[in-house]
C-alpha cells in the first residue's frame, strides 16, 4: 500500500484506537483465567529476590497453571519476605544449586545480578530446568555462544526477560513502518532520562546488612574476592564487577523493541563516549551515557543511525522515549503512547529560490532567468498531491488492562506446556545485549568496535 493511501486509510479509522491495536497479545487479566490440571501445572523457582524479583513473582503467580514453589536468595531478610508475601509454604534457601536439584521444579526465575546470569542459565538448563533470565541475558560477550548452545544441546525452553516487544505500542509501531507510514527510515533515537536517586540505582541499605545476614561468598562467585561491602550489594548495578550499568540495565530494553520493530539483526558498529557526571559516589558505571549504532540496509529495513542516550541527572525530569524518523515523518513512543506525525517534504516555487536562501541569488540576471524557465517547466511535471494533511497527528494508547509482564510469562508457560517457539530465545537475547556489552566498552576505551550481528561476533 502507497504512503498516502495507507494514512487516508488511518485517518479514517484512526478514532477505533483499541480496534487498530488489537487484543491478541493482551494479558490474562483482560480474559478469563483457564483451569489447569495437576499435571499441566508448572512449578517455579525463583533465583534472587531483590526489586525485580518481586516484580516478576507478583506478576508471574498471576499467570493461570503456574505454582511458585520455591526462592533462593543470599539476603536472609529477602527469604522471610517471600514468605510474608507469598505464604510459609515456599521454600526458601541461601544456596540456588538447591532449587536446581529439585525434582519437583519445572522452570527457573533468574532475577539475579547480572555477572550471575550466564552461569546460572546453564547450569538450570543442565539441571532439566526451563529458564527465564533477566535481561541483560549475558554480562561478558564470551558468555553468550555458551549459554546459546546449551539451549540447543538441552532443548530446553529459554526466555529473555526484556519483554519490550510485548507492548501492543510497539507491534503498532512496526505495523506503520512496514507500511510505509514514515517513508524511509533514517534514525532511531532513544533517551533515558532520570532525576532522582532510585532511578539513579541508590537502593536503600537496610540496616542488619552485614556477613551474618548476607552469605556475601556467594554473592560474589566468580566476581574478584573483596571484603564485604553493602553497598556492593545492594547497589550492585553502579559497579563492573557485578553489573552492566546503563547499558545492560536500560538500552538493551530498547534494542529488544527496535529489533523486534525492524526485524533487525544487530548493527554491525557500536560507538559511545560517557561518564560519571553527577552522582560522585565511587561508583564505576557512567551516570551519563550515548551511544551510537551503525545498521545497514538489509532486507527488512533501511540503513539507519541508533542513538541510545541516559542521563541520570536530566533536569527536564524522568521518562523514556523512542523515536523512528523517516523521510516523511516520525513515530514517537512514550509509556503507553504513540504518536505518529506526517511531513511533506517542501517543494520550493520559483519564487522561492530566486529570492530566498538559495544560490540562484548569486548568478547573473540571465541565468536566473534561464533557470527560472527550467523550473517552471519541471514544476508542471510534479503529480498534484492528494488532499490529506501530512502535517496532522494521530495517537494510539495500549488497551486498559494491558500487562506486558504477564503477556511475556504467559507465553513462557504456554511454550513450556504446548510446545512451541520463544521469540527472545537465547539467540535474539544474546543479539539484543551484545551491543549495549560494546557501547561500554568503547565508552572505557574510547574504541569503535565492528560487530558481526548474523553470527554474533566481535570482528
Amino acid at each position: 500500500m502507497k504512503r498516502r493511501t495507507f494514512l487516508q486509510a488511518l485517518s479514517a479509522t484512526s478514532a477505533a484506537t483499541t480496534g487498530i491495536l488489537g487484543t491478541a497479545n493482551a494479558s490474562p487479566a483482560i480474559h478469563p483465567a483457564r483451569k489447569f490440571s495437576a499435571n499441566d501445572t508448572i512449578r517455579i523457582g525463583a533465583i534472587g529476590m531483590g526489586i525485580i524479583g518481586f516484580i516478576n513473582m507478583d506478576n508471574m503467580v498471576k499467570v493461570p497453571g503456574v505454582e511458585f514453589v520455591a526462592a533462593a536468595d543470599v539476603y536472609e531478610s529477602r527469604l522471610t519476605r517471600t514468605k510474608e508475601v507469598y505464604g510459609n509454604h515456599i521454600a526458601t534457601t541461601r544456596d540456588y544449586r538447591e532449587i536446581l536439584n529439585r525434582s519437583d521444579i519445572d522452570a527457573v526465575i533468574i532475577n539475579t545480578p547480572d555477572h550471575w546470569h550466564a552461569q546460572m542459565a546453564i547450569e538450570a538448563m543442565k539441571a532439566g530446568k526451563h529458564v527465564h533470565v533477566e535481561k541483560p541475558m549475558v554480562q561478558k560477550i564470551a558468555d553468550g555462544l555458551r549459554v546459546l548452545n546449551a539451549q540447543k544441546e538441552t532443548g530446553k525452553v529459554l526466555q529473555v526477560g526484556s519483554k519490550q516487544f510485548r507492548d501492543p505500542i510497539l507491534q503498532k509501531a512496526k505495523a506503520l513502518i512496514k507500511d510505509g507510514a514514515i517513508g524511509q527510515l533514517t534514525i532511531v533515537e532513544s533517551q533515558v532520562s532520570r532525576n532522582n536517586g532510585n532511578g539513579a540505582w541508590q537502593y536503600s541499605i537496610p540496616t542488619d546488612a552485614s556477613t551474618k545476614t548476607i552469605d556475601w561468598d556467594m554473592f560474589l562467585g566468580n566476581a574478584p574476592k573483596i571484603a564485604f561491602d553493602a553497598d556492593r550489594f545492594f547497589r550492585w548495578r553502579k559497579y563492573w564487577d557485578y553489573g552492566t550499568g546503563v547499558s545492560g540495565d536500560m538500552f538493551v530494553h530498547r534494542m529488544t523493541g527496535l529489533h523486534y520493530v525492524l526485524d533487525a539483526l544487530g548493527p554491525t558498529q557500536v560507538m559511545a563516549s560517557g561518564g560519571v557526571r553527577y552522582w560522585n559516589d565511587g561508583r564505576e558505571a557512567p551516570d551519563v551515557i550515548n551511544a551510537l549504532l551503525e545498521y545497514p540496509e538489509t532486507a527488512n529495513h533501511d540503513a539507519f543511525t541508533l542513538i541510545l542516550k541516559a542521563n541520570f541527572a536530566d533536569g527536564s525530569g524522568s521518562g523514556y522515549t523512542f523515536r523512528f524518523v523517516g523521510s516523511d515523518g516520525v513515530i514517537e513512543v512514550k509509556w503507553g503512547k504513540l504518536t505518529l506525525k506526517g511531513s511533506k517534504r517542501w517543494q520550493p516555487s520559483t519564487k522561492d529560490l530566486v529570492e530566498g536562501y538559495n544560490s540562484v541569488r548569486t548568478f547573473s540576471k540571465a541565468q536566473q532567468e534561464a533557470f527560472a524557465k527550467e523550473h517552471e517547466q519541471y514544476q508542471k511535471t510534479i503529480p498534484v498531491l492528494d488532499q490529506y494533511d501530512y502535517n496532522r497527528t494521530m495517537e494510539f494508547t495500549a488497551p486498559d488492562g494491558f500487562n506486558n509482564r504477564i503477556a511475556h510469562y504467559t507465553h513462557f508457560a504456554n511454550v513450556i506446556r504446548n510446545g512451541g517457539k520463544i521469540y527472545e530465545d537465547a539467540a535474539y537475547g544474546f543479539r539484543a545485549c551484545a551491543p549495549t556489552l560494546l557501547a561500554n566498552e568503547s565508552s572505557q576505551n574510547g574504541k569503535a568496535y565492528r560487530w558481526d550481528p548474523l553470527n554474533m561476533k566481535v570482528i
